[in-house]
């Protein structure tokens, strides 16, 4: 027997509205199925936690594109066709094995709701279910606190992708309005209601019902800070005593500040986790050097603030600082933020009680040593450690010794900050001190700029290490006495 499809609709934000239904089948369903964009990050799941269990299966639908372009053949609209069809078919895989399937959608799911594309391809093959939502006009309607549409108005819904022209004729007139799907429709959606006459009496409402509540009249609300999650609203006229003039704002509700300190991974966005890009996309500022901050695209919601690379403590002071005065602070690093980067620097300043109530976390990267090794095989697949030979923190004698033990031990070493222009003697005498506890034969991995535009990754002995070659954006792999270079790559074998 085939199971059965839900679309269940979660409402605008508020777990606590969530029906009772919804929270039943959600609580009960084998496999649990929501959308998210390629961060990874799903607000219907989100708003649904509350009440999922314990060994529940998740499928995570990721969208191949949102608001960008595709080289799809078919195009932006072909690529979602391709998509929508594919995890039909996943979803049926459960549905044919007798899994009942629950399809998390924001608000109502046949409301703008992705839902309905898949209830059109599984609903002729399965019992299909539609468990209505709070959408988010009612909850936006709630937050403004007035009526939006009395006795014999029309409500008008439109989607903010309309263009401008035809926003505006649709707009004009005396009846209550709704313009769905804002951020990067709002310039357009506010041209349009100015062409109108009513950019006076609109009201914007963002992230109704969540913790990030806002209200403001439209007119007053900066483009650069509108997300998509956010309407404009043209509410009745019909309200005595409640001019849209009068009627306060509701209070802006920001999350309190934080500190996440953020690895970029060592190259492209390809190299960034899902947890990394949600962290990016949350901050309201970014910290960083600013070659790493280059590295983050621009959004003008951001403020951005750049420095040198030898200003760690007082870069994490101002981070902290802009996060106690309540904004969401993202301190970018390149790499894994844990290994010779920013996150040890911000845990330290924080110690200072000033900072004592500011959250402070740290979400990983892949590593430069990780992604190097990978050019080439595994060198790493055995015992290893990660020396850095910049001397600027810690004296030269402690890296010599470390080194010297770390040789002995017949690690493999993963050699950070090798050089820079103006210090030469710490990889000479890195060279000189290896050769004295391992053969020249052994096989040395020279990645530089792995993940970047000029990436280039050599194996040579360490008898042919040439360190001239060595610059800071270089990381050394020196092989133990079993690593081993073949014509399949190189390798540390796990037995000895």
């Amino acid at each position: 027997m085939s199971g059965r499809l839900y679309g269940v609709g979660v409402g605008p934000g508020d777990p606590e509205l969530v029906t009772v239904k919804a929270a039943r089948l959600i609580s009960g369903a084998p496999v649990i199925a929501y959308h998210s964009a390629r961060h990874g990050r799903s607000v219907a799941r989100s708003v649904a936690e509350p009440y999922l269990r314990a060994g529940q299966i998740e499928e995570q639908l990721v969208y191949p594109v949102t608001t960008e372009s595709t080289s799809h053949p078919g195009g932006y609209q072909g690529a979602l066709d391709e998509f929508y069809t594919s995890v039909a078919e996943r979803l049926a895989v459960h549905l044919d094995a007798g899994r009942d399937v629950v399809v998390l959608a924001e608000g109502d799911p046949f409301f703008y709701g992705s839902y309905m594309h898949l209830h059109k391809r599984l609903a002729p093959r399965y019992e299909a279910v539609v468990v209505p939502g709070v959408t988010s006009v009612s909850g936006a309607s709630a937050a403004l606190g007035r009526p939006l549409v009395e006795r014999d108005e029309v409500l008008t819904v439109l989607p903010g992708t309309l263009p401008t022209p035809s926003l505006a004729d649709r707009l004009a007139g005396d009846d209550p309005a709704v313009v769905m799907k804002l951020g990067r429709t709002f310039g357009s959606v506010r041209s349009a209601l100015e062409t109108a006459g009513r950019l006076d009496e609109a009201w914007y409402v963002e992230r109704a019902t969540t913790g990030a509540e806002r209200v403001a009249p439209l007119g007053d609300v900066d483009p650069s800070s509108v997300p998509y999650f956010s309407m404009a609203m043209l509410p009745s006229r019909l309200s005595p005593g409640l001019p849209a003039a009068a009627v306060p704002a509701a209070p802006v509700v920001s999350p309190s500040g934080e500190v996440v300190v953020v690895g970029l991974g060592p190259g492209g966005r390809d190299r960034q986790t899902p947890e990394s890009l949600a962290a990016l996309a949350s901050a309201d500022e970014l910290v960083g050097y600013g070659p790493y901050l280059d590295r983050v695209p621009a959004n003008p919601r951001q403020r951005r603030h750049a420095s040198d690379n030898r200003v760690e403590a007082e870069r994490a002071a101002f981070a902290l600082d802009l996060a106690l005065k309540g904004s969401r602070v993202a301190v970018v690093s390149s790499g894994d933020p844990g290994v010779f980067a920013m996150a040890a620097a911000v845990l330290e300043v924080a110690e200072d009680p000033r900072w004592a109530d500011v959250p402070v976390r740290v979400v990983p990267g892949l590593t430069a040593a990780q992604a190097v090794a990978s050019r080439v095989g595994a060198p790493l697949g055995h015992d290893f450690c990660v020396i850095s030979l910049s001397d600027r923190l810690k004296p030269f004698e402690v890296i010599t010794a470390r080194l010297d033990a770390a040789a002995a031990a017949d690690f493999v070493i993963a050699i950070y900050n090798p050089a820079s222009k103006s210090r030469r003697h710490q990889i000479e005498a890195a060279k000189e001190l290896l050769l004295t506890r391992r053969a020249p034969e052994t096989p040395v991995v020279i990645g530089r700029d792995v993940g970047g535009p000029e990436e280039t990754v050599r194996v040579v002995t360490l008898g042919e290490l040439d360190v001239s070659e060595v610059d800071m954006r270089t990381l050394l792999i020196v092989g133990s006495s079993r690593t081993r270079a073949t014509p399949h790559g190189v390798f540390t074998p796990r037995r000895y």
